[in-house]
């Protein structure tokens, strides 16, 4: 064997040795595969062609969906981080340009954090070339394989919900 080492990914280990795993396993490293395939090449896409990470995308798309604005314990909830990490990220968009915080005309003590005019043609921008980008990545199926698809990993995240909260009554 040459000095060369192969990178593989999880799913392809598992696939050289199928008895040592479950069916179950498999599946979870499947997913996984696939979402990091895509994730890695949204990040990759959104900073070779508008100079932008994903958090940055992620906080946009959030306040996108929320014209009036998102206080930062609003978003951190959101976007599942602390309000640390969400802090510096908020400073740099407000530096850009891209984002504003606005005081609560209801209560002083809350500011919200909305897009400006130039944050949301930016973001719409971003936004039409990731729409693209999954339709890209999703090419292959029919309409009728994502159907499938979409109504499986629906009973997929209901099983994990359960498994997670537990046994439900009658069951």
């Amino acid at each position: 064997m040459d000095d060369a080492r192969l990178i593989v990914d999880a799913e392809t280990v598992v696939a050289e040795r199928p008895r040592d795993h479950k069916a179950e396993l498999r599946l979870w490293l499947r997913l996984l595969t696939c979402a990091t395939l895509v994730e890695d090449e949204i990040r990759s896409r959104l900073r070779s062609e508008f100079d932008v990470t994903l958090p940055r995308f992620d906080l946009m798309a959030q306040l996108h969906k929320a014209p009036d604005g998102l206080t930062l314990s609003q978003l951190s909830g959101r976007m599942m981080v602390s309000n640390g990490n969400l802090t510096a990220l908020v400073e740099r968009l407000v530096e850009a340009g891209q984002l504003e915080r606005r005081v609560s005309e209801t209560d002083r003590r809350v500011v919200n954090v909305v897009l400006t005019a130039q944050g949301e043609r930016d973001f719409a921008a971003m936004a039409s070339r990731h729409e693209g980008w999954i339709a890209d990545f999703f090419g292959e199926l029919s309409d009728a394989e994502s159907e499938d698809l979409m109504r499986l990993l629906g009973k997929l995240k209901a099983s994990a919900r359960a498994a997670i909260t537990g046994p439900r009554e009658g069951r």
